[in-house]
């Protein structure tokens, strides 16, 4: 029995279909790297000044220019900037009244000749502030009544008879993309930022701080300068870590002592060990890191330190607020 071939001769392999889009968005880069740069430009500023008044970004579309229209909007709610899909037959009925004065509207459409948009651009033009399209045809009707136009528009599409949306939906939708990763990083937007936006799922684990997942409060071990060696035994047996800070009063960190030092005191010192302080035999230099930071950072340090737990601390570094142990980072899946 022989194979029949995946692509009979003459017509187009399924690897074509991949380069056609690709020379898509190749044909797109350039045009954002010369022509489509001033308005695209123009198009991130008012993005940034819908936001700056508090207002939305309003992302509309039918067919298959909505759904690309909607993960565009989920893309901006993501990297901070506040949107909404609204569906263009739907908002005649009643959802137009999610669209406020002053609101951005970004209109996603491949011909610009839609009846339903067509229908909903006079509605648009009154209550939204500016009308940012998306168009495969720069010189259509909707087009025509932007106050900015983004070219969207592809030499072919990868369907064998050039019908279905396809490299100029995956052009439509790089190119939603890169105005809204454009809009956070002049917002300056960074993964702290991201993380707040992000709690579940793994991308949450991920983007976990320290401070959710350390040990504080009662459970953190602690003793003074002046604890002699049985009780920071005890204190160590009873936290369970491995180990026990050392602070003053104020709860200012002055250093740890680890099983390990225990270990090196007990076989130098042997019985005398037990007249030992705390701050005799303290690590006065413990790895530390801020309560702010994220747990695959403290997992990186753990690594290129070769320990089992950090020490957390506030902002200003001098305040023990936590310990992070290494188990406390399994359920995160990041081991």
């Amino acid at each position: 029995m022989t194979d029949v071939p995946l692509t009979p001769p003459g017509q187009t392999s399924p690897s074509e279909y991949v380069r056609i889009e690709a020379q898509a968005l190749f044909e797109l880069a350039l045009r954002l790297e010369g022509p489509m740069l001033p308005a695209f430009t123009r198009a991130v500023d008012l993005l940034l000044a819908a936001i700056a008044r508090r207002n939305r970004v309003i992302v509309t579309g039918i067919g298959k220019s909505g759904i690309i229209a909607r993960k565009i909007a989920a893309t901006l709610c993501s990297t901070g900037t506040p949107a909404h899909y609204l569906h263009p037959a739907e908002a005649v009925h009643g959802d137009l009244g999610m669209l406020s004065h002053g609101d951005t509207v970004l209109v996603l459409s491949s011909s610009g000749e839609t009846e339903e948009l067509l229908r909903l651009l006079p509605l648009l033009k009154r209550l939204a502030d500016k009308l940012i399209t998306l168009c495969g045809n720069p010189a259509s009707t909707l087009a025509a009544a932007s106050d900015v136009v983004l070219d969207t528009s592809v030499s072919e599409e990868a369907c064998p008879h050039n019908l279905a949306p396809t490299a100029s939906t995956t052009v439509m939708l790089a190119l939603g993309d890169a105005l809204a990763l454009e809009v956070s990083r002049r917002r300056g937007w960074k993964a702290e930022d991201f993380a707040e936006l992000h709690p579940g799922g793994r991308l949450g684990k991920r983007l976990a701080r320290v401070r959710d997942l350390m040990h504080a409060g009662d459970a953190l071990p602690r003793v003074s300068t002046a604890t002699l060696l049985p009780e920071v035994i005890y204190e160590m047996s009873r936290r369970k870590l491995g180990m026990t800070t050392v602070q003053d009063e104020d709860g200012t960190l002055k250093g740890m002592i680890s099983d390990g030092d225990l270990r090196r005191l007990l076989e130098r010192d042997g019985g005398r060990a037990l007249e030992r302080t705390a701050g005799e035999i303290m690590n006065q230099s413990p790895v530390t890191i801020q309560a702010a930071a994220f747990a695959s950072s403290a997992l990186a340090l753990m690594e290129e330190k070769k320990i089992t737990s950090l020490i957390v601390t506030g902002a200003d570094g001098r305040q023990a607020e936590g310990v992070l142990h290494l188990h406390d980072l399994w359920t995160l899946e990041l081991i």
